[in-house]
């Protein structure tokens, strides 16, 4: 076989390309190039590499031509009639690498990719959903990605490559629930850092590719109905709330009201000292009562939702103009049942001391739209896409049982909550080549806005009388909170390509990006305290009657503010990024390609404690300023046809979360837990070392081997800690840490003989597979130490707070997938069989001292069974398309624990089967 000879630059614009005009003409466009000056005469016999394979590739795709598969294949390609000197005729092509698929040959790094074929099979609603089944990738609370186990913070979410806002007050990373599957074009998870993505980079970075303007004109419509065994038709908590509700707006019966905005706008604290009692009275009067305290019992309905997109293209004077929009609402219910306990030590084993039966009915509406528009040409490329998504959830839920906080008495807590996450993000790009293609300069824009509302967060307390009937405790908080956060983000890209050879060239590209993102978070705690001690008649009473206007007066029930002070009712944050690099990305032999270069990062970030009225809070601001250079170096080795092997080693950064920093309460309605920041955190650094084999041995199907290693040092851990007898979770740096891990990934299409079996004959038969396993462990030495808020930033034991040789938090040993499926192009229908687990991993550290420390929560998330069916079909000459999801078949419940002699369930509930059918129309 005569030597590889590469075509085409690795990861950019192919020499041989099918652009929009010449496929409209069925033909091969040969784009300008310098490396265009080979002549026909001195290209009859070529091997191609992995590259070179895009001319195979775009055979494949024109009307009228052939491409070899196992043998030699004669290729004519035409060019224009302005373009005569790149007339040419290739006799024979060996193609080498031409089933490795076009994302595969242009990265150059350890990368997985989700194509809108991969998320239509799966079925799943939402990006976080279709994650979950790429190799080594964990879902965790449904909305966030772990990459090889770590944590969310060591991962970033891209939207068309900008940065984004998060609107969860513990997270930075956006949460990828809020991405509905139906605006994807495809996903990109790079595991192996280039130095042109950001420098923060743990387990890696997913980039959301949205959906183009198509070439034909379309618009489709589709409509879902499903439920759940442990919700649908069930009797639930509700609470009324407003009429509009169902919208995923408020009509305005949660607004703050006039008298209470006015005092917060006062900064004065809300008591008697700053407010006269006819002022408190009036405030109290203002509160909504029973829409928003009362909770009753209804019968849950069915989930449904709605899809439209639509788009088309048209030519014009200036080029190609192309608009795309998908518009989508979705209502869905989740009610849990389940055990929450805390336990402490008996001797040398846990007991339960608290020990809580809790119910909740939680409502979900999402609203979603995106829409592009898009101007192309032969050499540029602009596009200005802009997402809005907004994520109400409405939930009503009680816990009762044994509280440690009264000596183990029973207590009933109720629960009446509405979050509103909305984002907002708009992006303008380009795309432009010069000097025949050999230029290349890129750009983009984007402005983003997140939002998290929660006003009207009740919690109203029952203790139990000497009948065993629940009374009214005097505990109870209304809290009104916000997030806002602006993230302003730019960057530029620029690359030249030379020429190394005939056939091999070498591209130096270099970059700039900006990012500033600012956040500012408030949150307000009221309480309607008794005056006096409360009659029973009063204790006893239904809570609308209680709190009625005729109870709330100076001598009964009176309005007063418990929180805000010492910096934990606000705070404001800002990062901004300064960043640059250089890359060489060259074949500097044949079939050896190298990619590497350097990214300089000048971060600032700062998070601000505001005291709500006025005083000094009790922590300073925190200041981390740092700047990094960090390398990356990538080999691949396309060493027989179809495989190659990839080698990496980069150096990334994890900077704390704003979140993490604050030191502002906050609780977890997910979890029921308190959570509060560590303004003592610093950055952590990370060593990467990545190596894979992939052969891809016939189209869309390979094999795919790999193993990596990280070296981390002083990584971001939760812990918890204890106060009296009530238990919050904070932040430290641990010391240091150690990831090493192997991947497997495969997949395999099957064709069987018609031998009486027609319904196996007829079909293409899927097998996919991945599995990870991982070994991590936190590195505590003598003289190590962790500061904290506890103690005042000071020096304390790391062996107080972990045990050595412990696994990484949030890390999994096994992470598996398995897809079997089969597709029939006669009756134009598809069925996959979806099995995915993932083993245990730690949630927190437990509490305690060093050789007394309680063991760490775990969460088991166990085995998931899905199937997903579709089916194409005409009804009076329109296409239509069936499909049914089947969910959680196997009833794996959540289950977070800690264990030591006894099983203490942190969090424990039934998740539930679900199922839903939906119809699609096409236009």
């Amino acid at each position: 076989m005569v030597a590889g000879l590469d075509l085409r630059p690795h990861g950019r614009r192919d020499l041989l390309t099918t652009d929009a005009e010449a496929a409209r003409q069925g033909r091969l466009r040969l784009s300008p190039s310098p490396l265009n000056s080979f002549k026909a005469q001195i290209m009859k016999t070529v091997t191609l590499t992995l590259s070179g394979v895009l001319l195979a590739t775009s055979a494949l795709i024109a009307p009228g031509l052939a491409c070899a598969q196992t043998s030699p294949a004669v290729l004519q390609a035409s060019a224009p009639q302005d373009e005569p000197e790149a007339v040419g005729e290739l006799d024979e092509v060996v193609v080498l690498g031409r089933y490795i698929p076009e994302p595969n040959r242009e990265s150059a790094e350890v990368a997985a990719f989700l194509t809108s074929e991969d998320l239509e099979r799966t079925g799943d609603s939402s990006a976080a959903g279709a994650l979950a089944r790429v190799t080594g990738l964990t879902v965790v609370e449904g909305r966030f990605i772990y990459v090889r186990g770590l944590g969310e913070r060591y991962s970033s979410a891209l939207l068309n490559g900008s940065p984004l806002p998060s609107p969860e007050p513990l997270q930075r990373v956006v949460p990828l629930d809020l991405f509905p599957s139906s605006i994807l074009e495809s996903v990109t998870v790079q595991k192996s850092y280039s130095v042109d993505f950001p420098g923060e980079f743990g387990g890696g970075v997913i980039d959301l590719r949205t959906v183009d303007a198509p070439i034909d004109p379309f618009f489709s419509m589709s409509a879902s109905v499903g439920g759940n065994t442990e919700t649908t038709n069930r009797e639930g908590l509700i609470y009324f709330g407003s009429r509009t509700d169902f919208t995923g707006f408020d009509d305005g019966t949660r607004e703050i009201p006039g008298p209470i905005s006015l005092a917060f706008g006062s900064g004065e604290q809300i008591n008697r000292s700053n407010f006269t009692t006819d002022e408190l009275q009036r405030m109290g009067h203002s509160l909504v009562n029973a829409p928003l305290r009362l909770l009753q019992r209804d019968t849950t309905p069915v989930n449904f939702g709605f899809d439209f997109a639509g788009g088309m293209s048209s030519d014009s004077s200036l080029g190609t103009l192309g608009v795309i929009a998908v518009a989508g609402y979705s209502n869905s219910w989740s009610m849990r049942q389940g055990s929450q306990q805390e336990g402490q030590f008996s001797g040398a084993v846990l007991v339960p001391v608290t020990d809580k039966a809790f119910e909740s009915n939680q409502n979900d509406i999402q609203l979603n739209f995106l829409g592009g528009l898009s101007l192309t040409t032969d050499e540029h490329e602009l596009k200005w896409t802009n997402f809005f998504v907004r994520s109400t959830t409405k939930e009503a839920r009680i816990s009762v049982g044994p509280d440690l906080s009264v000596g183990g008495g029973i207590l009933r807590d109720d629960y009446a909550e509405w979050f509103v996450r909305q984002l907002y993000s708009s992006q303008l790009a380009g795309e432009h080549q010069f000097a025949d293609g050999a230029l290349e300069f890129n750009w983009r824009a984007a402005y983003a806005r997140t939002s998290r509302d929660a006003p009207y967060e009740s919690r109203f307390q029952y203790g139990v009388n000497g009948a065993g009937d629940f009374i009214h405790n005097p505990s109870n908080q209304i809290s009104f909170s916000e997030l806002d956060e602006d993230l302003i983000s730019g960057g530029a890209d620029v690359s030249y390509t030379f020429p190394l050879s005939d056939y091999r060239e070498i591209v130096v590209s270099a970059g700039v990006a900006y990012l500033d993102s600012s956040r500012d978070a408030t949150r307000r705690d009221l309480q309607l305290s008794a005056v006096s001690a409360l009659t029973d008649e009063q204790r006893e009473s239904r809570i609308d009657y209680l709190y009625s206007d005729f109870n709330i007066n100076p001598t009964t029930i009176e309005l007063r503010e418990i929180a805000g002070t010492n910096g934990a009712g606000a705070y404001a944050a800002e990062l901004q990024v300064n960043a640059a690099y250089v890359q060489v990305d060259a074949e500097i032999i044949p079939l050896v390609r190298v990619t590497g270069g350097v990214r300089f990062e000048d971060g600032q970030q700062s998070v601000t404690p505001r005291d709500l009225f006025g005083g000094a809070p009790s922590f300073a601001a925190t200041e981390i300023e740092e700047r990094y250079y960090l390398p990356a170096l990538t080999a691949t080795w396309n060493f027989a046809e179809d495989q190659q092997l990839r080698l990496g080693a980069s150096q990334t950064i994890g900077r704390p979360q704003f979140r993490e920093l604050a030191p502002q309460s906050y609780i977890d309605p997910e979890s029921d837990r308190e959570f509060t920041g560590n303004p003592f955190l610093v950055d952590t650094e990370l060593l990467n070392v990545d190596a894979r084999y992939e052969w891809f041995f016939a189209r869309q199907q390979y094999v795919t081997a790999g193993v990596f290693y990280k070296d981390i040092e002083r990584p971001v851990e939760s812990v918890v800690v204890l106060s009296g007898d009530q238990r919050q979770q904070s932040f430290l740096n641990a010391p240091q840490a150690t990831i090493f891990g192997a991947e497997i990934e495969a997949k395999k299409f099957l064709e069987f003989p018609d031998n009486g079996w027609s319904f196996i004959a007829d079909k293409r038969w899927l097998m996919q597979a991945n599995y990870t396993w991982a070994n991590s462990e936190v590195n505590v030495e003598t003289g190590d130490f962790v500061r904290t808020p506890g103690g005042g930033g000071a020096h304390e034991d790391a062996t107080f707070f972990i045990e050595d040789g412990s696994r990484l938090q949030g890390q999994s040993e096994h992470v598996a997938n398995l897809q079997l499926g089969w597709e029939d192009d006669t009756a134009r229908s598809q069925a996959t069989i979806i099995v995915n687990y993932v083993s245990e991993r730690i949630t927190a550290r437990g509490a305690g001292a060093a050789g007394s420390r309680e063991p760490d929560y775990i969460q088991d998330p166990g085995i998931f069974l899905d199937f997903v069916y579709r089916k194409d079909f005409e009804v009076g000459g329109r296409d239509l398309g069936f499909a049914l999801e089947l969910r959680n078949l196997l009833n794996t419940d959540f289950d977070e624990f800690q264990e030591l002699g006894n099983k203490i369930l942190i969090n424990n509930y039934e998740l539930g089967s679900s199922a839903s059918v939906s119809l699609t129309a096409r236009f």
